[in-house]
């Protein structure tokens, strides 16, 4: 793969409106596909906003009717703000693209960007994203005095945690020892270059995303990097690393076109 551009557009105080950093995808990626540019990865923090992916159902938004912004990516509904650094890796990929395997690139690189501060994170199966793992189930606390075989989440599918208190809340699921995402990756394909990308949690207020289902995910929750250290963790000390480690990956990835299994003539 060729050499990675990284733009760092704003953060802190110099944080970049959704809307900004999508027109500036967008032309970042027109310029890719006519190889104006080489591969480039904008990084930045968003002031606090909800952005949608195109799988998000309506019962997954905010109760209170805050406003969301509907994108297109995959995915579903999350939240970016302060304390959060996003990256949008915008890069040309043998056609037909190879989704899942640009997936789990990113998901390398963050979960390396997290062993380096001493965090253990990992995948989980069928949901994308980096992870810290919970304590298996028969040794978490139970919930409201509840044993967990009456966890309401697991047997009512009309069960909405927004509605039921903090001891649901997907902030407080390292409290519950449960599952909890440290980073959400969505991302699209169109003419052979990705955008949209990743958000990690380094130490955001993670109580923003008590307002939504994150990525649609009822059984779980959220964590940050300062959260599970149990120390302050800034942008600042982190970007660098993030750089180094999808530099590594990226750039040393040898990505081929997806395989498309042929039908046997009939």
């Amino acid at each position: 793969m060729s050499e990675l551009r990284f733009v760092r557009m704003g953060f802190g105080d110099e944080a970049v409106e959704y809307q900004e950093a999508w027109d500036e995808q967008r032309r970042v990626h027109a310029a890719r596909f006519a190889d104006e540019v080489p591969d480039t990865v904008l990084l930045l923090e968003h002031p606090p906003v909800y952005t949608a992916g195109r799988r998000t159902a309506d019962n997954e938004r905010p109760l209170d009717g805050t406003p969301v912004i509907d994108v297109d990516r995959g995915g579903k509904i999350t939240w970016h703000g302060p304390g959060q650094l996003v990256g949008y890796p915008i890069q040309k990929l043998p056609r037909p693209v190879d989704v899942v395997a640009h997936v789990r690139r990113l998901e390398e690189a963050l979960i390396r960007t997290c062993s380096e501060f001493g965090l253990e994170t990992t995948r989980v199966e069928g949901r994308s994203g980096v992870w810290v793992l919970g304590d298996p189930v028969e040794q978490r606390p139970a919930l409201g005095g509840l044993a967990l075989d009456f966890d309401p989440r697991l047997h009512d599918e009309e069960f909405d945690p927004r509605m039921n208190g903090p001891e649901y809340a997907p902030s407080n699921a390292g409290q519950r020892r449960e599952d909890r995402k440290i980073a959400a990756i969505g991302i699209r394909v169109a003419k052979g270059v990705t955008m949209h990308g990743f958000a990690l949690n380094v130490n955001p207020d993670n109580k923003w995303f008590d307002r939504i289902i994150p990525c649609g995910i009822r059984d779980a929750g959220v964590a940050s990097l300062a959260s599970e250290l149990g120390r302050d963790v800034t942008i600042e000390e982190v970007l660098p690393v993030v750089e180094r480690h999808l530099r590594e990956v990226l750039e040393n990835a040898e990505p081929k076109p997806r395989e498309i299994e042929k039908k046997p003539a009939a």
